[in-house]
């Protein structure tokens, strides 16, 4: 094999890529996917979009995001054509030192409670970002959040499998517990949960702005939470956090420019890896052969050592960037691979001492916004402060208490950082806005999607879909779509090669093609997937949710009536409804699949965006109560009588469809 063979579907089954002109987003979740597209249609740019479906996902997906944790940004502005980088992480507590977290006991530092907590770093970055680029008011980015918030949104599959496993770590804060488990256990697939003290600080940062989050009550009980837990958070620490706009680094790479953001994050270490295989014939030797797989990882292994040992906040470590990041570097790290066997622990390179939920937009002026926010793991530290409904995130865990190391704790240090955004540059444009969530993964997921669509063709669909490698604490994990003919040739060159179990990482990516200016969009299926295009005349057509599964659940979204619609993008990949011969319109196939059912009786009225639920599994007809007629914008659902009685929990079987 010599190439990716587009015919030979991928593990999870190939689909198409969304097309579009006039603006485009992709992120984890149809809620939030939604939210950002509405905001394109009321006429706002791609950084007001990316921050209202990242407000969406605070409160869709709590486990993985929300304003107790951190943001990262890149944003090309066209009217400049400049590429801007923007760090949103948060600093440990002023009284954060390695002496007292040793006088503790420490021998390593924990992965969660009071002493992994820095600042939240998101609500800075939202504020900032829509201050420099916005068109909106900070009131309108919020209000999707708000709603989703107060009235409940439906839990995927794929949230409540995640949810289940933060239980016992939820159990041990009594507000964690009162806030994100209910009756003692996490939401089940279909649930609809309602967080109302999550709405009320958000209304409180819509009015008050920065100040509503960093001083006065909420700042005080995320103090008093931390402290209560054995933490020393002050409020000097909340008072002095400041997020800081950055120079991105990148490194070409065969007529590309591939961008990501400095240190602190971990971004340089995808560079340091695509810089070592950029000497290597990858494709001679076929996409996810046993070849091209073992130079990937051994790649990995050299980039991480250098990770580990040069990344910090550098206004406390010189990190040698242009040396790193030299072609000349990457030479000699490449001779350290043996092409037949696996390396043990490679050492850094011999440097003088010195002092990481994902989503992307590009709108129709070709904005583009690559965006990541999160609390690090699955409910960061497990603390939430009170009744605010904030959990806050345990990223001072990356933190080592090596005192030799460059990354160990300081006071109003920021931690090493795994959450990363990427770019990708041509001719000074950009050609590829993405991302892949998952912690240590990040870099190395990067990398295997820019090389699928660099050397191997695949479009922006196919480049997520395809089965990925993670190596990590000496184990090379392969998905299951890699042969057991490949896994017997690396087993061979001595990796210790383990079947993936769990779905790893998710990608969002916006391809934009240089020669016509469409936008292609592709999302993992390994989440809640959902790419979704704006259309020209989407203000006078209507726009149609389809919720499919594909090993999980993924979301095809299109707008009818414009000349970018596939009309098979609506209905034929979830194997209810196909539409009819000779068929242009979506809708002729879809809406007959417009009706939504209740399993239980008691359900929040929603009312707004609250209309644009998207529950699960694949939608379909399943009755005629609690009909809702399709609509043409969300402020129209607002007048479809809906008798629910209240309550917090109720299962979903069916769509709401918009």
């Amino acid at each position: 094999m010599t190439g990716y063979d587009r015919n030979a579907r991928s593990v999870r089954g190939s689909r198409s890529p969304v097309l579009g002109r006039n603006g485009m987003i992709a992120s984890s979740q149809p809620l939030a996917t939604a939210a950002g597209l509405r905001i394109l249609q009321q006429g706002g740019n791609a950084v007001d979009a990316a921050l209202a479906a990242a407000a969406v996902l605070n409160v869709v997906e709590p486990m993985m995001t929300g304003i107790g944790g951190d943001a990262f940004a890149l944003v090309y502005w066209s009217k400049t054509r400049q590429l801007h980088g923007f760090n949103g992480s948060g600093r440990a507590p002023y009284r954060m030192t390695l002496d007292y977290l040793k006088k503790k006991g420490y021998s390593q530092m924990p992965e969660s409670g009071p002493d992994t907590v820095t600042v939240p770093g998101a609500v800075d970055a939202w504020i900032a970002l829509l201050e420099k680029f916005g068109t909106l008011r900070l009131e309108q980015i919020l209000a999707p959040a708000i709603e989703y918030a107060e009235s409940g949104f439906p839990v995927s599959e794929i949230i409540a499998n995640q949810w289940s496993t933060t239980v016992p770590l939820l159990q041990r804060d009594p507000w964690a517990a009162r806030t994100y488990l209910y009756s003692g256990r996490a939401p089940q697939h279909g649930d609809v949960v309602r967080n109302p003290n999550l709405a009320a600080t958000l209304r409180k940062i819509a009015r008050e702005g920065r100040d509503g989050f960093y001083r006065g009550a909420v700042a005080a009980k995320i103090v008093e939470a931390v402290r209560a837990a054995g933490g020393v958070l002050e409020l000097r620490d909340l008072e002095d956090h400041a997020s800081e706009w950055v120079k991105p680094i990148s490194v070409p790479y065969k007529g590309y420019e591939f961008c990501e953001l400095p240190p602190n994050g971990q971004g340089l270490t995808a560079l340091l890896m695509l810089n070592i295989v950029e000497g290597m014939d990858l494709r001679s030797w076929g996409h996810n052969s046993a070849a091209y797989l073992h130079h990937l990882v051994e790649a990995k292994k050299l980039a991480f050592a250098d990770r580990n040992r040069y990344i910090a906040d550098p206004a406390f470590a010189r990190v040698p960037l242009d040396r790193l990041l030299a072609k000349s570097y990457a030479a000699e790290r490449r001779k350290r691979i043996d092409p037949e066997r696996a390396g043990a622990d490679y050492p850094a390179g011999d440097f003088e001492p010195g002092d990481t939920v994902y989503l992307t937009v590009v709108d129709r002026e070709h904005n583009a916004v690559s965006f990541i926010n999160s609390l690090s793991f699955m409910f960061g530290s497990g603390i939430v402060a009170g009744d605010t409904g904030i959990c806050l995130q345990n990223r001072a865990a990356n933190f080592t208490l090596d005192e030799r190391s460059p990354n160990r704790p300081e006071p109003h240090k920021r931690p090493l950082h795994t959450i990363i955004p990427a770019m990708v540059m041509k001719d000074g444009q950009p050609f590829f806005s993405f991302g892949v969530m998952g912690g240590d993964n990040q870099p190395q997921a990067h990398v295997q999607v820019l090389l699928n669509l660099l050397e191997f063709g695949m479009n922006a669909q196919e480049v997520g879909e395809a089965p990925r490698f993670r190596h990590t604490r000496g184990r090379l994990g392969l998905e299951s779509g890699i042969g057991p003919e490949v896994r017997r040739a690396l087993d061979l060159m001595g990796h210790q090669v383990v079947t993936m179990t769990d779905e790893y990482g998710g990608y969002q990516g916006i391809v934009i093609d240089p020669r016509t200016g469409v936008l292609m969009g592709g999302s993992d299926p390994r989440k809640d997937l959902c790419q979704v295009m704006k259309t020209g005349l989407f203000r006078r057509v209507l726009g149609i949710v389809a919720i499919t599964l594909v090993f999980g659940l993924s979301i095809g979204v299109t707008c009818g009536g414009a000349a970018d619609v596939d009309p098979q993008a609506c209905c034929s990949t979830s194997g209810n409804c196909q539409p009819e011969s000779g068929v242009s319109d979506p809708q002729s196939c879809c809406d007959r699949e417009a009706t939504s059912k209740t399993a239980a009786p008691n359900l929040q009225p929603p009312s707004g965006s609250t209309a644009l639920l998207a529950s699960l599994p694949a939608a379909r007809a399943l009755g005629s109560e609690s009909l809702i007629p399709l609509r043409s914008s969300c402020s129209d659902v607002r007048d479809t009588p809906l008798k629910f009685p209240p309550r917090d929990l109720v299962k979903l079987k069916a769509s709401f469809l918009i």
